[in-house]
């Protein structure tokens, strides 16, 4: 008999319709909650993202949780978390590459005011413009040198900015310039013409993009947010943009999803808000990984990503 994995909270696009044969090819029987009948001691391994509060709980026999997503705030924030089963953080090079197309992409966007000649456009008016800033005048500035932001660097460096990253351990990394810890988060701000948030969300990262963090920013920076929405005190970031302090901002995670259709992010001038897209789980690398932790949690090999659960990454 195969492992049972059970699945439940958010999942990605369209896994309810999903046939089983399809799950059974990767080493395991599925059971989505609210879709197929299971008995909580049959559950040994659960998948999914953001799962109900307390819920994790009720599976007495769980041997291990899988997220599907980059990010494990989520499962953490429930306060019956069962800490002492492994929470596997789900690493997927394409995942990582496409977070890190979407950064390249806004950045490039901002860089060469491409907003200013689509506005144009609609006015069919020729309006030429140089560049406000050189390229290689440019600092680019990372908060959170892990896998995404280091990919992030990467993909930034053929285009000649000056790159830097924040911490909270020292980096090496070719081409970039590495702050660390608490007494070097002012220097790293202060020379941040983007500043571009890829932290995982933890209580101390909570709320750090906040009135304090963007007056230490240069005036004209630009924020961008495709970490998590509760890294963001939204009107602290529409007030820093209104006085003029900031020149924009990119959002892809916001406090409440889906965004209210009142939240006025959504009309901002200076804001651009897409529905948490710069990256999605696809779908047979995840059922790949979490095949792979079943099979290595069945014959007692150790799990790859497991995480601090009292650091939260």
């Amino acid at each position: 008999m195969m492992p049972k994995v059970l699945f439940t909270g958010m999942l990605p696009p369209g896994w309810g319709t999903i046939p089983q044969a399809r799950f059974a090819a990767f080493g395991f029987e599925a059971v989505l909650d609210g879709r197929d009948p299971y008995k909580s001691e049959e559950i040994f391994y659960f998948s999914g993202f953001r799962p109900p509060p307390g819920f994790l709980n009720t599976l007495p026999n769980l041997r291990a949780i899988f997220s599907l997503g980059a990010g494990v705030d989520g499962f953490l924030r429930d306060p019956d978390f069962p800490r002492d089963v492994p929470l596997v953080r789900f690493v997927d090079q394409t995942l990582i590459h496409e977070m890190a197309q979407y950064v390249v992409m806004h950045v490039l966007i901002a860089h060469r005011g491409q907003r200013f000649f689509d506005a144009a456009q609609h006015e069919s008016a020729w309006h030429q413009r140089m560049l406000l800033r050189a390229s290689r005048e440019t600092r680019i500035g990372i908060l959170g040198l892990g896998d995404i932001g280091t990919a992030i660097a990467h993909s930034l460096m053929p285009f000649d900015f000056q790159i830097s990253g924040w911490s909270k351990t020292r980096k090496t990394i070719p081409g970039v310039k590495s702050y660390a810890g608490a007494s070097e988060l002012d220097a790293f701000l202060g020379q941040a013409d983007y500043c571009i948030c890829v932290l995982p969300l933890t209580e101390k990262t909570r709320g750090i993009l906040n009135a304090a963090l963007f007056a230490k920013l240069p005036k004209g920076a630009f924020v961008i947010n495709v970490a998590r929405g509760g890294h963001l005190v939204e009107a602290d970031l529409i007030a820093a943009l209104n006085s003029g302090h900031l020149s924009g901002a990119v959002l892809d995670v916001f406090q409440a999803e889906p965004l209210p259709a009142t939240s006025p992010l959504w009309t901002h001038p200076d804001v651009t808000a897409t529905p948490h897209i710069a990256a999605l789980t696809d779908t047979k690398a995840a059922l790949k990984f979490i095949g792979e932790c079943v099979r290595r949690a069945e014959v007692g090999q150790p799990l790859p990503h497991v995480v601090d659960v009292k650091r939260g990454y």
